[in-house]
């Protein structure tokens, strides 16, 4: 097998699992937060310093990659790990969310997606199939299937044609999959319709994936809808594979997600919002830029043990980036990537030491004050 899941701890009183997802790249403890490298590269960041952060599994994106460089040079190289010189593990999301975001740019059916390059203005055709191979071109330790991420809000009927398309794509995608290193993942779907979400991942299931993402979530609706979502979707997926949810970041879901059982999550938020000046800290979101930390000599948060926190004050980083200086993102960046992955080490030790449901009712209200409004 390409990839191997295991669990070894669950909390008794939640849904929360500790665990282990081995690849061919290494081990992933899980629960795990997995940086977006989009273009080949987590924004502002060098792989040498996710490895000092003890990263061991990033995201890439099979439509960007597509679209540039292009899929044969990454080919030449060997695949994307080569290319991007990153010797841990690799995620590539297949891009339907990207392809079916570009709105008036892309046309739908169950065929495929025609869609208008955002870069060149080009005409392009995607198949689940094409999509596919692809993704084995690309050799990443963990592929997606592509799928219809319906938007928010969005009428029942949209969305039952999204989970329709998405299980027939799936099991094109399965089929047309071909590289045994590498797993293929399958995407539910079902906006907040209930019947929906059960109907996809039964679907889904029936089609035997190695591993599970929940998609169509954290793309507008209400935080109480996306848990409502989880709980809907989760007891439907096996116990034994992998959970993902896909596009979450924010400190206070994150804990949410891993509550309701989820396994590994993704999301742009934390490098985004560095690259604006904002930053995660122990008090909520900080932004650097603003003129009361001109003279403030403390670092971005007192609590934290990060480089960037032992080497550099408030002052120094809000100087740089309005000076336009590339440094001061690359250490606001740096430094949210480092208190996510303090986070789940957090949680990880308390469910390794059987203390989580502990952990949640003291930490929860705290990161539902700081973080759980829109992010």
């Amino acid at each position: 097998m390409s990839v191997y899941f295991s669990i070894s701890r669950k909390c008794p009183r939640t849904a929360a699992r500790l665990g282990e997802l081995r690849t061919g790249h290494g081990t992933i403890p899980t629960p795990a937060f997995m940086p977006v490298g989009t273009q080949g590269t987590v924004k502002a960041i060098s792989v040498r310093e996710l490895e000092e952060m003890s990263t061991s599994l990033i995201l890439g994106n099979c439509y960007h990659l597509f679209l540039r460089p292009g899929i044969e040079i990454i080919a030449r190289h060997g695949g994307l790990h080569r290319f991007m010189n990153w010797s841990g593990a690799l995620l590539t999301d297949s891009g339907g969310f990207q392809i079916f975001s570009l709105g008036g740019l892309r046309k739908i059916d169950d065929r495929g997606v025609s869609f208008t390059s955002h870069i060149d203005g080009r005409m392009h055709f995607l198949t689940p199939e094409r999509v596919t191979r692809l993704q084995n071109v690309i050799g990443a330790d963990i592929g997606m299937v592509l799928d219809q991420c319906p938007p928010y809000p969005a009428e029942y009927e949209e969305v039952e044609t999204a989970v329709r398309r998405t299980a027939l794509w799936a099991q094109r995608c399965k089929q047309a999959h071909s590289r045994e290193d590498q797993a293929l993942f399958a995407i539910v779907q079902g906006g907040v319709y209930e019947d929906l979400r059960r109907r996809s991942a039964r679907e889904l299931v029936e089609m035997d994936f190695p591993g599970y993402a929940i998609g169509g979530l954290s793309v507008g609706e209400p935080k109480d809808l996306m848990y409502s979502a989880l709980e809907t979707t989760i007891p439907e997926l096996p116990d034994g594979k992998i959970r993902y949810l896909m596009g979450v970041g924010s400190p206070d879901a994150l804990l949410e997600g891993v509550r309701h059982g989820i396994d590994i999550f993704d999301c742009v938020l934390p490098t985004r919002i560095a690259r604006n000046g904002r930053v995660m800290t122990s008090k909520g979101y900080l932004s650097i830029r603003n003129s009361v930390y001109g003279s403030d000599l403390s670092p971005l948060d007192p609590g934290c043990s990060c480089y960037v926190c032992s080497s550099y004050s408030r002052a120094y980083i809000r100087h740089l980036l309005n000076a336009g200086e590339i440094l001061g993102l690359r250490l606001t960046t740096y430094h949210n990537l480092y208190y996510l992955d303090r986070l789940m080490k957090n949680i990880r030790s308390a469910l390794s030491e059987n203390r989580f449901d502990l952990y949640y009712k003291k930490v929860s209200p705290k990161l539902n004050k700081l973080y759980g409004g829109v992010e």
